[in-house]
């Protein structure tokens, strides 16, 4: 400690402040400290190497819509419809995930606007058991889906996943079927369906409503497959090539539809509702 420190601390009207612990934050990429605020600031993308970092529903939707956008209610279904019990029963691993996010699951939806263009948003949140589909995050995008045919809006989902969630077994692969009917029912009614892919987007949601999009948008480096790598490799025998089921590669090879930076997601948002709004149906 130094002699201006010393003097400082001893002086009766200036008591030593503790330092909060969370003002600053690791990149998960570069491992670089850095400030929260700044972090924020730049929409949770690393200035040194550009990692965009996952963030949770509210986030995400207040940086996509308008300010004065509407949240969805969220869906009522039974929390243990099968009484599944691992090392810990279900209902607890839920009460420990609620108890560090604001919603009660991992989709969130928001009606609103993209820069005037009315839309539906719906929000993985991988903060939450790892985004897991389960009932409550099936019927959340059913619901979604349904207030956009209502309203005659586009349909806007981010997803971010890990798959299917293993507690509700077939209750959860159930799911979708479900999202996939509702992904049609948009079609039917001339209504678009866009994609945005944030990192990871895998399992059971890759392959249903994650890839059923009119458009799909991926964020840099984003994480998108079905299965694991290792498990791919294993499978086939064969090394897989370099950036394998990263954004800029599924695009390379007409996976998805272009690779933007969250900086831009907005105003991209905004023009392909500018060109696919359909102000003609209904």
């Amino acid at each position: 400690m130094s002699w201006l420190s010393r003097v400082r601390n001893s002086l009766p009207f200036a008591p030593r402040r503790d330092t909060p612990d969370n003002l600053w934050v690791r990149c998960p990429n570069c491992n670089e400290m850095l400030f929260v605020k700044e972090y924020e600031a730049n929409l949770y993308v690393c200035p040194k190497c550009d990692h965009h970092g996952r963030i949770g529903a509210d986030a995400r939707l207040a940086q996509l819509l308008d300010p004065g956008y509407s949240l969805l209610p969220d869906p009522t279904v039974a929390d243990d419809p099968l009484k599944f019990r691992d090392t810990k029963r279900y209902p607890d691993r839920l009460k420990q995930a609620r108890a560090s996010n604001p919603h009660c699951d991992a989709f969130t939806a928001a009606s609103g606007t993209i820069e005037g263009h009315r839309a539906v948003v719906g929000v993985q949140d991988f903060t939450f058991m790892a985004g897991s589909m389960g009932q409550a995050v099936g019927q959340a995008f059913c619901n979604g889906a349904e207030a956009a045919l209502q309203a005659a809006v586009p349909y806007i989902v981010v997803t971010a996943a890990g798959g299917a969630r293993m507690q509700e077994g077939i209750l959860s692969l159930m799911q979708m079927p479900r999202a996939t009917v509702m992904t049609r029912r948009l079609r039917e009614a001339g209504l678009p369906y866009i994609v945005l892919l944030a990192d990871p987007t895998t399992g059971g949601v890759t392959a249903s409503y994650a890839m059923l999009g009119d458009i799909h948008i991926a964020e840099p480096n984003a994480l998108i497959g079905f299965a694991g790598q290792r498990v791919i490799q294993e499978t086939i025998r064969e090394q897989l090539p370099p950036g394998f089921q990263r954004a800029e590669y599924l695009l390379e090879h007409g996976m998805i539809d272009m690779v933007v930076h969250r900086r831009e997601l907005r105003p991209t948002l905004a023009r392909l509702l500018a060109y696919l709004s359909p102000a003609q149906v209904g």
